[in-house]
């Protein structure tokens, strides 16, 4: 079932076409481009699937669990490689990543409204940079092996940076990191990585979207490799997110999908699935997709909700997105949220989170910084902690379970992108009992003290006030 491919065949069996359906120039799967030479727009990749050896069913793929010292066999992406047949094996990179967790949520559950037992949350802290960005990037470091790419770089809010250091560091083909910060819009455990994996970084004065634009200049003008997600093959690592969520469902989809937003390569990756394996009749539904923004970086939700920007088979009125994107320029309007991951105005997956929409059945909405940090709250209470931007998926489920779009015996997966100890500093201003800490992390973007905040109890260092306080405040409950 594995697929191994000569540079000649491969360029047959798979290869790279601009999305623009009116232009729709090809390039072969070894070239490098991150936009459309013709015409700019974002690139494809697509294969020949009447010529590719596929599985006749999904639950082929669980033969390869017996064959776990093999590495391409332990990835959670690897494993499913005949789904992103781009590459030669012997070209692919892995660090082991994909070791993911699919778990019934039912404490979270009862806060969003569901059923016992049809909540389940897809926690991607587990892979070895802390984030769903490790899935991406095994496809695409593979890609910049193949080519023969050396310097690779991204701009980041934190979590890409923090994978591509690490895959850079963690493997020996001499990739060499550079990433482009904005002034104060990181968060510091995933700054950290950055920095301890030995990474060039370079702040510069801006937010994310000023930094996306450098890279791409820079890139562009230096020959240096582009790891963010405008990268087509990031996104063909990322489809293996739902490929785990599908084989940890017994291969049966569920009703919804809710996902973060921000730079929207997981909404477009995960639209891409479905479609692809909707066409190979591996699945006989899709679930609906809901994608959820930061109301501080509300884009998405503006464009499709107010603004009635849809995919029209491939050919969105994208005079409505640059409009829009004109205003905030006028305005001198910056994405503002607690939830640095999503942290975005202008997303360059747009376009294909369009068609993952409209394949999917999808929605959008926007939650508040308080949303937010009251889902990550219960979400932590649950047993899995994770970054703010992960949180707006279960505040997004909430509000789409209140507002009846989803019912409560549906079936939902929420994904959880990154570790909670991403962004210590929001939960520990959001639980904690120095005032001052809040009112500038989080009091300052109007979130107020809530209900689940689990702080500190302040004692005497006296053995009888320790052992009162236990007593008051750990009595078990039925």
């Amino acid at each position: 079932m594995s697929v191994s491919f000569t540079t000649t065949q491969q360029t047959d069996l798979a290869f790279q076409r601009c999305l623009n359906p009116a232009c729709a120039t090809t390039l072969a799967v070894d070239q490098v481009a991150f936009a459309c030479p013709v015409c700019g727009d974002l690139i494809d990749i697509v294969y020949d699937w009447d010529r590719l050896p596929v599985p006749r069913r999904l639950s082929d793929f669980e033969a390869r669990w017996a064959d776990r010292l093999n590495p391409l066999n332990f990835s959670g992406v690897w494993r499913f490689r005949d789904l992103l047949p781009f590459s030669p094996t012997d070209q692919i990179v892995t660090i082991g990543e994909g070791q993911t967790l699919l778990q019934v949520a039912d404490k979270v559950g009862q806060y969003i409204g569901m059923n016992p037992g049809r909540l389940r949350l897809q926690y991607e802290g587990m892979n070895p940079s802390g984030s769903f960005k490790d899935n991406g990037m095994a496809a695409a470091f593979t890609h910049a092996r193949m080519v023969g790419a050396r310097r690779v770089a991204c701009a980041s809010t934190g979590n890409t940076s923090a994978a591509l250091a690490v895959y850079c560091s963690a493997t020996t083909y001499g990739f060499k990191a550079i990433i482009f910060i904005g002034s104060g819009k990181i968060a510091y455990g995933k700054l950290a990585q950055a920095l301890d994996h030995g990474a060039l970084t370079i702040q510069i004065v801006g937010d994310f979207d000023d930094a996306m634009h450098r890279v791409r200049q820079v890139a562009d003008r230096l020959g240096i490799y582009l790891m963010n997600s405008v990268n087509p093959f990031r996104l063909e690592g990322q489809k293996t997110i739902m490929y785990r969520v599908l084989e940890q469902l017994g291969w049966e989809p569920p009703d919804w999908i809710v996902v973060p937003g921000g730079n929207l390569g997981n909404s477009s990756a995960f639209g891409k699935a479905f479609i692809e394996l909707k066409h190979l009749g591996l699945i006989n539904r899709v679930p609906r997709l809901a994608v959820i923004n930061a109301s501080g970086a509300q884009t998405l939700d503006q464009l499709v909700g107010n603004h009635g920007l849809t995919w029209l088979d491939g050919l969105p009125d994208m005079a409505l997105a640059h409009s829009y994107y004109e205003k905030m320029d006028a305005d001198g309007a910056k994405a503002s949220t607690i939830a640095s991951a999503i942290e975005i105005n202008r997303p360059v997956n747009l376009k294909k989170c369009l068609r993952a929409l409209d394949f999917c059945d999808g929605v959008v909405r926007q939650v508040s910084d308080q949303e937010i940090m009251d889902a990550k709250a219960r979400v932590g209470a649950g047993g899995l902690g994770c970054e703010p931007a992960s949180a707006a998926s279960v505040a997004g489920a909430k509000k789409l379970r209140e507002e009846g779009v989803i019912a409560p015996s549906e079936s939902v997966v929420c994904i959880l992108t990154g570790h909670q100890l991403k962004d210590p500093t929001a939960t520990v201003a959001y639980h904690g009992t120095d005032q001052d800490n809040f009112e500038k992390v989080l009091g300052s973007r109007g979130v107020r003290r809530a209900g689940f905040a689990n702080r500190p109890v302040i004692v005497p260092n006296d053995l009888d006030d320790i052992i009162r306080s236990i007593a008051l405040y750990s009595e078990p409950s039925d």
